[in-house]
C-alpha cells in the first residue's frame, strides 16, 4: 500500500532581491495510514514552510517549489491547478496553525465559520450543515456546544476557540491532518487537554498526523515516529522510542538536552544549544550545524553529510552517526 503522504527530496526557493534563497533543501519524509510523525526542530528551520508547500498555501510570490515531488496517496499535489489543490484543502489535508484568531474571521461566528466550511466541500443544506457542526463541537468537548455556535472567537478562551479550529480541520473528515504548533499559544494545562484531544481523534478516525513542533518533550507524548529538520533539511528519523533512546546527531542530542522533563531532579541543568539556526542568507558550504556543534571537525566545513541509514528505520546526516554513543556529547545535554 502506498504511503498516504511522501515527501520527495524537496526544494523550495525563495526569489528575493538579495538572490535565489534555499529555504528548503531536498527535503523527504513519509506519513503512513493511521500514523503520527513529529516533526521537530528551532524556529527558522523549515517546518512550517514544509507544511504551506503540502497544503499549496506558500506565498507567491517570493517563495516557489522547485524540485521534488508531494505525494497523497501517490497523485503529486505539487502538479494540481488551484482549483483542484482547493479540493484537496480541507477535503482531504487539514490543518491546524498556533494561533486559533489568526484562523478565525472575528466578525463571523463560531457556527456560521464551521457552516460554510462544511458546505464548501459537502452538497448539505444550511440546516444539515450546522447539526454537523454542532456534532463536532460535541465530538472537540466544548462544554454548551449549541450555544457556542452564536458565540464569536473574541468571546471564547484561547483553548476553546483552538477546539472550534480543530473541529474546523476536521470538519470534513480528512485523511491527512497537519498540527503546526497547535499548542505554542496556550498555557500548560490547556495544551496537555489538546494534544490529548488530537491523539483522541486520530485514534478515533485513524487518519494521518503530522504534528509540528520545537518541543521534544511533546513529541515523546504524541508520535509515532520523528523527523527532525535543521536548516531546511533532515537532521535525523527515528521510531520515537528509538530516537530517545539513542539519538545519533549532536543536534538532536541538543534538543533532548534542552528538554524539560517531568519528575527529572537534574532540571536546572537543561543545557543551551549555543548560537542561533543559521539564516537563508547564511547557510554555510558544509554541514549546516557545524558552527554550533561541540563534535565538529574540518571535513563538517566543507562537505555535507549524507544521511547514514541504520536498524529500525533509524537515519542520522552526520559524519559521525554510527559512533555517537562513544562521542562525548555532554555540552550538548546527552
Amino acid at each position: 500500500m502506498a504511503a498516504l503522504l511522501e515527501i520527495r527530496d524537496l526544494e523550495v526557493d525563495l526569489f528575493t532581491r538579495r538572490g535565489v534563497l534555499r529555504a528548503i533543501d531536498r527535503f523527504s519524509l513519509t506519513v503512513q495510514h493511521g500514523e503520527t510523525l513529529g516533526l521537530v526542530g528551532e524556529s527558522g528551520c523549515g517546518k512550517s514552510m514544509t507544511s504551506l508547500a503540502i497544503m499549496g498555501l506558500l506565498p507567491v510570490p517570493p517563495a516557489k517549489i522547485t524540485g521534488g515531488a508531494i505525494l497523497l496517496e501517490g497523485r503529486d499535489l505539487t502538479k494540481l491547478s488551484d482549483s483542484k489543490m482547493q479540493a484537496v484543502r480541507g477535503r482531504e489535508v487539514g490543518i491546524i496553525f498556533q494561533d486559533p484568531m489568526s484562523s478565525l474571521n472575528p466578525v463571523y461566528t463560531v457556527g456560521d465559520q464551521l457552516v460554510e466550511a462544511i458546505r464548501c466541500h459537502f452538497k448539505l443544506d444550511r440546516r444539515a450543515a450546522a447539526k454537523r457542526a454542532l456534532d463536532l463541537l460535541d465530538r472537540v468537548h466544548i462544554p454548551d456546544a449549541r450555544r457556542r455556535l452564536d458565540a464569536y472567537p473574541h468571546e471564547l478562551s484561547g483553548g476553546m476557540n483552538q477546539r472550534v479550529v480543530i473541529a474546523m480541520a476536521i470538519a470534513c473528515e480528512p485523511k491527512l491532518l497537519i498540527a503546526d504548533e497547535p499548542t505554542t499559544a496556550l498555557d500548560v494545562t490547556i495544551q496537555a487537554q489538546i494534544i490529548e484531544l488530537l491523539k483522541e481523534i486520530q485514534r478515533e478516525s485513524r487518519m494521518g498526523m503530522v504534528f509540528i513542533t520545537h518541543d521534544l518533550g511533546v513529541i515523546a507524548d504524541v508520535a509515532d515516529r520523528v523527523t527532525v529538520m535543521y536548516a531546511g533539511k533532515k537532521a535525523e528519523e527515528a521510531p520515537v522510542d528509538v530516537l530517545f533512546d539513542d539519538p545519533r546527531h549532536p543536534y538532536t542530542r541538543g534538543l533532548i538536552g534542552a528538554t524539560p522533563k517531568p519528575g527529572d531532579e537534574r532540571r536546572h541543568r537543561l543545557v543551551e544549544i549555543p548560537g542561533t539556526v543559521p539564516g537563508l542568507a547564511s547557510r554555510p558550504k558544509g554541514c549546516a550545524f557545524a558552527n554550533r556543534c561541540p563534535l565538529v571537525f574540518e571535513r563538517c566545513h566543507v562537505e555535507a553529510p549524507a544521511l547514514v541509514h541504520q536498524a529500525e528505520g533509524h537515519a542520522a546526516a552526520c559524519f559521525l552517526a554510527d559512533q555517537m554513543e562513544d562521542c562525548d556529547v555532554a555540552s550538548v545535554g546527552a
